[in-house]
């Protein structure tokens, strides 16, 4: 019952999309990187002027190894930008590295979200590591508490997850308003930005579904057993 349940259909084409949704932002992304932004400027050159213009002149960017691997480092308080987004000027660097800077802005502004997001992030770090030893272990030695707890851990990761997609679509809010206010990218430009970060936005959505299925499959599990 535990590895063939009902929900896991719905969770196979969960998967399947986030499949899908890996698909298309890498493919999306090396699309509009062959589209040079009108402006010449290059994802570095959009991420400095961006957070200068925020008054985030401290916040240093770093170029890292790697594609896709862009993110803000609130810890160090540092952008870092992939390579390819670093150097190149495209709709796609430029883009992505906006993105990065809106973490940034939210984080100096201590968006709601993004707060919560940093204070889950310990328990949820320690929770997620936990829970699956404790839903197998509950499971095949018909432990009714370990199986409990392990919901609960489970619960803790996914409503991480469900923080993190206010966190990622007002990141990209924000980039696209300031691109488009402050020059870094043309009126006709914009359908490529939405491109790249819509599909960026839906590998976080697959991926909170996927989560959420899971844990509908282990509470209707959990009451199942409990109920014979």
């Amino acid at each position: 019952m535990l590895f063939f349940h009902p929900m896991d259909f719905l969770i196979i084409i969960a998967f399947v999309l986030s499949l899908w949704a890996q698909f298309r932002v890498s493919s999306t992304f090396n699309r509009w990187s062959e589209v040079k932004a009108a402006s010449g400027m290059t994802g570095y050159d959009a991420a400095r002027r961006m957070l200068d213009r925020n008054g985030l002149q401290d916040i240093p960017i770093e170029p890292v190894p790697g594609k896709l691997s862009d993110h803000y480092d609130p810890i160090h308080r540092v952008v870092r930008l992939s390579e390819p987004v670093y150097y190149e000027s495209s709709i796609s660097a430029i883009s992505v590295a906006c993105h990065e800077v809106g973490h940034a802005i939210q984080h100096s502004e201590s968006y709601p979200m993004l707060v919560i997001r940093h204070r889950m992030f310990p328990v949820v770090r320690f929770a997620s590591g936990f829970a699956p030893f404790l839903l197998l272990a509950g499971f095949l030695f018909h432990f009714a508490n370990l199986i409990g707890l392990g919901i609960i851990f489970f619960t803790a990761a996914v409503a991480f997850q469900l923080v993190t997609l206010p966190v990622e679509f007002n990141a990209s809010s924000r980039a696209r308003h300031l691109m488009v206010a402050e020059g870094f990218i043309a009126r006709d430009e914009e359908r490529g930005v939405a491109k790249v970060l819509n599909a960026a936005a839906l590998t976080y959505v697959a991926a909170a579904l996927i989560s959420l299925l899971e844990l509908i499959k282990y509470i209707l599990i959990f009451t199942n057993s409990n109920r014979d």
